[in-house]
């Protein structure tokens, strides 16, 4: 289920669920709080870049970044 979908043009914050806060600004977003015991999601960096994503487990919140804009090259195998 589709919580919501936002540009990462406009900052804002955004309340899901009263268990996530979710910081836009900047054009990156970061998780800035969260009621879930582990916090790993608060801790991970921000993101950017298209097919990024923030993953909550136990409040089973996924933020992910999508977009027509081709991502950064992270690398090349051969």
């Amino acid at each position: 289920e589709t919580y919501g979908s936002y540009s990462l043009a406009d900052d804002r914050t955004v309340e899901i669920n009263d268990s996530n806060r979710l910081i836009i600004e900047n054009q990156t977003v970061r998780m800035e709080w969260a009621d879930c015991p582990d916090q790993l999601c608060v801790h991970q960096k921000a993101i950017s870049r298209t097919g990024e994503s923030i993953i909550c487990l136990p409040n089973q919140v996924v933020v992910s970044v999508q977009g027509s804009k081709e991502s950064e090259l992270d690398g090349i195998v051969n």
